[in-house]
């Protein structure tokens, strides 16, 4: 399949390694907003097609899919703007800012017939079974609580403190141990507390929240753009407890008894470096005439939207474009 980037960026950096790699994908073209960038981002990265203009990778026939890999801010105009020309979409995450945003595009989506999907990686990787496995077995016993969190310092990152390009952690960082813990709890929810420390521009800085459901399970998580945290992700449970390492990219997999002792350890299997299992669930999904990908259907991307939009809400938080 001959997939297009939209948006020059270092992640499509790694999205255009992955698709040559891949015997079922090509990285044909890459669209940027400047000649001059795109020409220099396809002879880096070996793609055939550099266009200076989204609307010119958008036009070109051979495309199928086009990989969105703009600012979080931009989501949404890039979407309609490929799906309107009969595109695919496999849209880095944040899939868009707010669920609003998502629901119209997801409609778009449905009258043309066409895939969308959210490039939340660790939806994808092969760590998601195997974590799942554990808990379906019953060793970890029954589960009553799951935390999770992400730092880094990127400070450096100068998008990350634009309002105006959906900055903040949240959308960049935080969404990583939202799903973690949506994964493992589930999207429904009873109530929420949260707490935010914000950046001088408006944006926030680091966040923390709680999560109760029905059942009487909780979930805590927190994440920054500050500096670094242990990043793990744990599952809690009756017979003991599961750790796993770094909730961006779960590379290893432990699990203690209760009385912390380590019983086992499970490594996780990788190809390339990741990304291709989001890849191939969409050649996949659009192979079998599906609109969205098991691994990540429309309706979590939507919950997950739908809760980071409550958080900015009880932090009073809105993009300049929400207004």
């Amino acid at each position: 399949m001959k997939i297009g980037i939209l948006g020059a960026g270092v992640i499509a950096r790694k999205m255009a390694f992955t698709l040559n790699a891949l015997e079922e994908t090509q990285c044909d073209a890459i669209g940027s907003r400047s000649l001059e960038k795109a020409r220099k981002f396809a002879e880096e990265n070996h793609v055939k097609k550099a266009y200076g203009s989204y609307e010119e990778l958008v036009n070109d026939p051979e495309i199928e899919m086009i990989y969105i890999a703009s600012p979080h801010s931009h989501h949404y105009e890039h979407a309609k703007l490929c799906l309107e020309h009969g595109k695919h979409i496999l849209v880095e995450k944040a899939f868009m800012a707010n669920a609003a945003q998502a629901k119209e595009v997801l409609a778009l989506t449905r009258e043309k017939g066409l895939l969308a999907a959210e490039a939340i990686w660790t939806r994808y990787l092969p760590s998601r079974k195997l974590i799942e496995e554990v808990i379906s077995s019953g060793e970890l016993g029954e589960i009553h609580m799951v935390t999770a969190n992400l730092g880094y310092d990127i400070r450096n990152v100068e998008r990350l403190y634009k309002p105006e390009l959906a900055g903040g952690a949240l959308l960049d960082v935080g969404v990583y141990p939202l799903n973690f813990i949506s994964m493992v709890l589930g999207s429904e929810m009873t109530s929420m507390q949260t707490s935010w420390v914000p950046y001088a521009t408006g944006v926030d800085a680091q966040n923390m929240a709680i999560f109760h459901y029905p059942d009487g399970k909780v979930a805590m998580m927190h994440s920054n753009i500050l500096g670094g945290t242990e990043q793990n992700g744990i599952i809690y449970g009756a017979k003991g407890y599961l750790v796993a390492d770094d909730v961006n990219h779960i590379r290893n997999i432990r699990i203690y008894d209760n009385q912390k002792k380590l019983v086992r350890e499970i490594a996780v299997p990788e190809r390339i470096n990741g990304f291709e299992y989001e890849v191939l669930a969409c050649v996949k999904a659009i192979r079998e005439g599906k609109m969205e990908c098991a691994e990540m259907p429309h309706k979590e991307t939507i919950a997950m939207l739908e809760r980071m939009d409550a958080m900015r809400a009880e932090w009073g938080m809105r993009y300049p474009f929400e207004e």
